[in-house]
């Protein structure tokens, strides 16, 4: 049975930003791709897939189910991190599935000790201190209390990594903040180095730390946004223009595209009103072509009267409100469209692009929201 759209997925322009990425950071440092949010749209099992191929032996996720997803869906025993939500009670799996985890509150640290006694196996932790994020991590005044369970527990802990999360890294106007947060976070491995306390990796630095600020890639870097094709901002890739290639000065391709294709069409004559309420008025005698996907499906309704979508290689307007389940395109000037032909979203059609950039313009969303939105029941595949 079809669905309304689907999304594809390269497989080439994943590997050309791979290939820039380990080039930018260097052989030293690990990388692990960051997952979260179905990895970021994509499909955990695709990106999986797809960065087992290029080499990726490490992924990090938010919450244990997504750790699970990950931890399932490789081939190659890769390491899987859950930065964020994991509760007490799914410790004993994560633990035995070998899957590390962060440690930011005493009550998990606590928790990990137990079951790990229990299991007798080492729980994988990484301790992340309190920088300047100010969300999770242990303070300062706490590192005594940290560091006195970490002793008395070392048969039952393997210090999987010292980490951190910078707040800001993406706009050079928080440079001062993120330099505040390196120092500090040096100060807190300096204090656990002269307690004799250490760690397999030291890591710091997610996709925008990596590309600004190259002493934040320490044995591993977080790289999400950036392996999907897109810079974390605008203001990200204006700094580091300049030292681009020459011949590559476009390294970061966007992997997805998004297709449906036209339900109907419909003729409609001017001064009629086009869809739910009156926001659209037909200026002329027009020809209307109905596309199956909505804010349903990711497709905000702020993109009423402001949307773009590509049919017949060339770009028509959304005329009207954006609907739970359908929007309508202006096709008046386009020569024979008819039910069945495809319309692109997002991606390339003949001369013509509708970026991921392009909804931001019009729906006050960025990427990361775009993307992340897109529903888990949209068909997705990988293509070359």
């Amino acid at each position: 049975m079809r669905h309304t759209s689907y999304i594809e997925i390269s497989r080439q322009a994943y590997r050309k930003n791979m290939d820039f990425l380990k080039s930018d950071i260097g052989p030293k440092t690990e990388i692990s791709v960051v997952v979260k949010g179905n990895a970021y749209g994509h499909g955990i099992e695709n990106i999986v897939a797809l960065a087992e191929e290029n080499g990726i032996k490490h992924f990090s996720t938010f919450s244990a189910d997504e750790a699970l997803r990950v931890h399932e869906a490789s081939k190659s025993t890769s390491d899987v991190m859950v930065m964020g939500m994991l509760e007490n009670e799914d410790l004993e799996e994560i633990i035995r599935k070998g899957i590390s985890f962060y440690v930011f509150e005493f009550d998990r640290l606590e928790a990990a000790i137990i079951v790990s006694k229990k299991l007798l196996i080492k729980a994988k932790i990484h301790i992340e201190v309190e920088t300047g994020f100010h969300r999770t991590g242990f303070e300062w005044d706490e590192k005594e209390a940290l560091i006195q369970l970490l002793k008395e527990n070392s048969s039952h802990l393997s210090l999987e990594g010292l980490c951190t999360h910078y707040a800001g890294a993406e706009s050079i106007s928080n440079y001062v903040r993120v330099r505040k947060q390196i120092k500090r976070y040096k100060k807190f491995k300096q204090w656990f180095d002269a307690q004799n306390i250490f760690f397999e990796k030291y890591h710091t630095a997610c996709s925008a730390a990596t590309l600004l600020y190259p002493e934040t890639k320490m044995d591993l870097v977080r790289i999400g946004i950036a392996s999907y094709g897109f810079w974390p901002t605008q203001e990200t890739y204006m700094y580091r223009f300049q030292s681009l290639a020459e011949n590559n000065k476009n390294p970061l391709k966007r992997l997805i595209s998004w297709k449906s294709s036209i339900m109907n069409t419909k003729s409609v004559k001017m001064g009629e009103f086009i869809g739910y309420g009156s926001s659209y008025m037909a200026p002329r005698n027009m020809k209307i072509a109905l596309v199956p996907i909505g804010y349903g499906h990711g497709y905000s309704r702020w993109l009423s009267n402001q949307g773009k979508v590509l049919i017949s290689g060339k770009i028509v307007p959304v005329t009207g409100t954006v609907t739970m389940n359908s929007i309508a395109v202006d096709i008046t000037d386009l020569g024979q469209v008819q039910k069945g032909d495809e319309v692109v979203i997002i991606g390339v059609q003949g001369d013509h692009e509708i970026t991921v950039a392009s909804f931001g313009e019009s729906s006050q969303q960025v990427n990361y929201e775009l993307l992340t939105r897109l529903p888990l029941d949209i068909p997705r595949r990988i293509v070359d």
